[in-house]
């Protein structure tokens, strides 16, 4: 078990190197999303139940210390305390803070695109868009940290996350605005400019996680709860899909 555990963070550094202390946190590329991103899944033999569950307290907790800390005031021993683990896992599964950072931004990232897959253009454009738009409001209420860990990124600069942006994420959203722009053609729903009809559905939804505090403030109540979603939810879908003459 042990030796399995060094190999993955030999592989794990060598696409994430750690910075020294005199270095600024090194970017993720390509390959380490893929890899940091992954979120547990089904059982393999390489990897058991048992470490599953710990890397997801982990990250989640993770989430949570980031979110409120950022990543210099955030420590090992915080997010040990709130996954309910020895710190020494923390080092065992992720090696350093600095890795353990870019695994919590390649994993809200992965799972926001996800939802993405059911943009296809042979898909129901009004399915489609109201599937994606409900996902991403899901994500707002059941991972706001996540969201906040993400836009405390973008508010600095995006130093670790900026090569996906300029490469993943922009291929991506090319390609998905390519089938909108394929519908706008055949007729199918209203002429929009489809790069920016991502932004204002990213801005839509991931406002009531990064905002939550402003949001719950002008609705007069103590934090967002499940009827508050639901009714924002029905807004923000509304909203879009009748700009898009769905």
């Amino acid at each position: 078990r042990m030796r399995c555990g060094k190999q993955r963070r030999s592989k794990l550094t060598q696409a994430n190197p750690a910075p020294s202390r005199a270095t600024a946190r090194m970017p993720l590329n390509n390959k380490a999303v893929r890899a940091a991103a992954r979120a547990p899944g089904p059982e393999s033999p390489s990897k058991g139940l048992i470490r599953q569950t710990n890397e997801a307290l982990i990250l989640l907790a993770a989430e949570k210390v980031f979110a409120r800390a950022g990543f210099g005031g955030a420590t090992m021993a915080a997010i040990s305390e709130g996954s309910g683990l020895p710190k020494a896992n923390l080092h065992y599964y992720f090696g350093s803070k600095d890795v353990l950072y870019r695994a919590v931004l390649a994993r809200i990232l992965n799972d926001w695109l996800v939802p993405t897959h059911g943009i296809t253009k042979d898909a129901e454009p009004r399915v489609a868009l109201e599937e994606y738009i409900r996902a991403k409001m899901t994500l707002s209420a059941e991972r706001p940290d996540g969201s906040k860990v993400f836009a405390n990124e973008m508010l600095h600069g995006a130093p670790v996350v900026k090569t996906i942006l300029e490469t993943d994420l922009r291929h991506l959203v090319e390609a998905k605005a390519a089938v909108v722009q394929a519908w706008v053609y055949a007729g199918r729903m209203a002429a929009v400019d489809p790069v920016h009809l991502f932004f204002t559905i990213w801005a839509a939804t991931q406002t009531y996680a990064d905002f939550d505090v402003q949001v719950s403030s002008v609705l007069g109540t103590e934090s967002l709860g499940p009827k508050d979603y639901a009714r924002a939810t029905e807004h923000v879908v509304a909203l879009i899909l009748r700009g898009c003459g769905l």
